[in-house]
């Protein structure tokens, strides 16, 4: 049974990195409800957040192929309920209706919207919300005149997770370059080495 789920992924700031990642889902013919990038908690070091709806047992596959690419330090994959997500809208509607209409205003009001950009021709508003409350908010303002209207991609964080900080400190910590090792029989090279 598909459901949706939510990857994220920790990977290196390299180009080509999202080609990598694209790649995986476009081979298996899965479809992206959403895609977002971001900076993580760690410098250069860069979050996706992607949004499938796919039965649980291709998402696994799909999750460990994508652990399998070089720059891809971790992934984790969650349902809606292991997750705090959000999106943000932004909706234009008419100045001049909002101005006569006073049950506009309390409906932006109902749904925490906040008035980004008024104009003399339209005002710009914005609220964060999951679909169901961004939905509601859209059908509601089609009745008002909506001029306009862009949702964004998901952003998530997971209930039960540390972050990646903690395991990128434990990587340098145990990093094998740092500590020169230190060959004896380099200073013999001549005699050593000899045909």
């Amino acid at each position: 049974m598909k459901q949706e789920y939510t990857i994220t992924a920790y990977t290196e700031n390299q180009v080509g990195i999202l080609n990598k990642i694209a790649i995986m889902f476009s081979r298996r013919k899965i479809s992206l409800e959403s895609l977002n990038t971001s900076p993580s908690e760690v410098e250069n070091i860069y979050r996706f957040t992607i949004v499938v709806k796919e039965s649980e047992s291709v998402v696994k596959n799909l999750v460990k192929q994508i652990g399998k690419i070089v720059d891809v330090l971790k992934v984790y994959v969650n349902t809606n309920d292991e997750i705090i997500w959000q999106q943000i809208a932004l909706y234009k509607v008419p100045t001049e209706i909002i101005m006569k209409e006073a049950k506009v205003e309390r409906l932006l009001r109902a749904y925490g919207a906040n008035a980004v950009v008024i104009r003399n021709d339209y005002t710009v508003f914005e609220s964060t919300g999951q679909d169901e409350e961004i939905n509601k908010l859209l059908s509601e303002l089609h009745k008002y005149g909506l001029i306009e209207f862009v949702r964004s991609s998901r952003i998530a964080i997971m209930k039960a997770s540390e972050g990646i900080h903690k395991s990128i400190l434990e990587l340098e910590k145990n990093d094998p370059t740092k500590d020169p090792i230190n060959n004896e029989f380099l200073s013999l090279k001549s005699k050593i080495f000899q045909m």
